[in-house]
């Protein structure tokens, strides 16, 4: 089994921080599960401009490889202007829907207002419905007050819900599979 963090975004590094202290969390109990990340920031990915998503090339054709041969996620994205980044989007609509069907989603935000969680429920959740996908039933949104000044993640309440968002997807997946 593998599972991919995805960090949707290719600004800022607190929505990084999450998905790799998640991604931590799984290995630590599960030495059968490959764990990979994707950090968007580190590839330049074409704009979806409608094509079949064999026909790209370079960075976007890695990326779209590295999502479709995953067996289940943990999706990060920083909120801004009250959405999920282009960047995610943009993913999302490279993806082809199928790669996401009955596969396990977990999801991770971060932002700077304490109502940006409501991105995991209204925007979020919704498009893993569309793909039909199962969705973990809890998630982790971290508030910029939630990091140190080293960016480290220090809420003890947030630590305590990235723990157990990588048990439910786990637990999903294996259940699942």
């Amino acid at each position: 089994m593998k599972v991919l963090g995805i960090s949707g975004t290719i600004t800022g590094s607190k929505t990084r921080v999450v998905v790799q202290n998640l991604l931590e969390e799984i290995k630590k109990d599960n030495a059968d599960i490959e764990v990979q990340f994707l950090d968007l920031k580190e590839y330049d990915v074409q704009f979806c401009d409608g094509r079949d998503p064999a026909t790209y090339t370079g960075d976007t054709k890695k990326v779209i490889d590295l999502v479709s041969s995953a067996d289940f996620y943990v999706i990060g994205t920083p909120i801004f202007q009250g959405s999920m980044t282009g960047a995610l989007k943009n993913l999302f609509d490279l993806i082809p829907p199928q790669v996401f069907r009955n596969k396990v989603m977990g999801f991770v935000a971060t932002g700077g207002t304490y109502q940006h969680y409501l991105v995991i429920e209204n925007q979020l959740k919704p498009i893993a419905g569309y793909f039909r996908a199962f969705v973990a039933p809890g998630y982790v949104y971290a508030h910029n007050d939630h990091f140190n000044k080293q960016n480290e993640l220090t809420d003890p309440d947030v630590v305590e819900r990235v723990k157990q968002l990588a048990q439910e997807v786990v637990h999903m997946q294996r259940a699942l599979k």
